[in-house]
């Protein structure tokens, strides 16, 4: 099966930002996606009724929607392009009582109590995964980034598949489920992986071999679409971009590009060592599924694999060296203010974190935690 890589800019920028939408008052999940969809297509007397919004989409449940940016150029850029989405969706949830927030979970809304979009493509997954899949009440943040040629695409993956802990950690922000807190850091990153073809990425030494697998997938009736193949890494070849899909919803603009602009400087620093000649360092599978886990599990206080040799380290401790290493790169794309953000990530605790301190300061009150979400996705970050 021979699969084409779409002629890209190197380190063009994508973002996609899923949203969930609750009651003002309860902070309940609110099952309102169609009617604010159809709201925001009625202010662009431009789009036909059965036209989607270009940057405003519809997802799995009727409980969220997704905002997704055009090509940008930068971290700022693709913030602004955000921002003025959701302002759109404000224009239409204000009047009904609905806000929005984004985190890796709802924390108390059941999940077999939400309603499924009505399409073809959502039913058959349900259908195929069942309990499973009727438990995806989960939102994330989506960063692509453009390659400028395919025979860098498995490397970089393998670049990113290194520093999964680091983006796991900094966004994980559902440590509750059911209104019952997991212990962990993020039940998403665990909760999803339960999907058919989700979860880590294989890793091919060749695009040849990637096309293979896609096709042994196509042929065993595992997919219908290369989209079905919901890796936390991926390659795009229709866009002609590596997807980094490990982030748990992140609670405000200020954190999606934070995440964003340190996406963007890793590939770029992944994309220039190719361009120089040099390899990419890979790590067994089994440092990589531990890494994922311990990144679920303790968030920030995670101690990480490093390496094939297996030196390890404190997640944050690693984050920082990183972040000091890629400021010329940052400087170079035009993102240091939002690189630099993700120290403050660091600072101020990740959405976990904080989640778990406003539970704690509310008496156990996880109404509470979603109202301080909505807050914060309204006022920007908070001490």
């Amino acid at each position: 099966m021979k699969i084409d890589f779409a002629s890209s800019r190197q380190s063009t920028l994508g973002v996609e930002w899923e949203l969930a939408l609750v009651d003002a008052q309860t902070g309940e999940l609110a099952s309102v996606a169609n009617q604010v969809l159809r709201g925001v297509a009625a202010k662009h007397p431009e789009l036909n009724e059965d036209d989607e919004h270009p940057h405003i989409k519809q997802e799995l449940l009727l409980n969220t929607v997704e905002l997704v940016t055009g090509i940008c150029e930068t971290a700022a850029e693709a913030k602004e392009d955000l921002n003025r989405s959701l302002a759109a969706v404000r224009e239409v949830t204000d009047p009904m009582g609905v806000e929005v927030f984004s985190a890796g979970s709802h924390p108390f809304s059941p999940p077999q109590l939400q309603t499924v979009t009505d399409k073809e493509r959502y039913a058959k997954l349900i259908d195929r995964t069942q309990w499973w899949g009727r438990q995806m009440v989960i939102y994330g943040v989506h960063v692509h980034v453009g390659l400028d040629r395919r025979d860098k695409v498995l490397p970089v993956l393998d670049g990113l598949v290194n520093y999964f802990p680091h983006f796991q950690a900094l966004s994980a922000s559902s440590p509750f489920w059911g209104g019952e807190d997991t212990g962990y850091a993020s039940q998403r990153a665990l909760m999803f992986q339960q999907l058919p073809t989700a979860g880590l990425p294989f890793q091919f030494p060749t695009w040849e071999e990637y096309e293979s697998y896609v096709q042994d997938m196509f042929t065993t009736g595992v997919i219908d679409t290369l989209s079905e193949i919901r890796w936390d890494i991926r390659p795009v070849p229709n866009l002609g971009t590596i997807e980094m899909r490990i982030c748990d919803g992140l609670a405000t603009l200020e954190e999606v590009g934070a995440v964003a602009a340190l996406t963007q400087c890793l590939v770029h620093e992944f994309s220039t060592t190719l361009d120089n000649g040099g390899s990419i360092p890979t790590m067994p599978p089994w440092h990589v599924q531990e890494n994922k886990w311990r990144a679920a599990r303790y968030g920030m206080e995670a101690i990480i694999i490093l390496d094939a040799q297996g030196n390890e380290q404190l997640v944050t401790d690693h984050v920082l060296e990183t972040l000091n290493r890629l400021e010329p790169i940052a400087a170079k794309l035009g993102c240091p203010d939002e690189l630099a953000d993700v120290e403050k990530i660091i600072s101020r605790g990740a959405g976990y974190q904080r989640q778990r301190r406003v539970a704690a300061e509310n008496g156990g009150n996880l109404q509470a935690v979603v109202l301080d979400l909505v807050k914060q996705m309204r006022n920007g970050p908070t001490a």
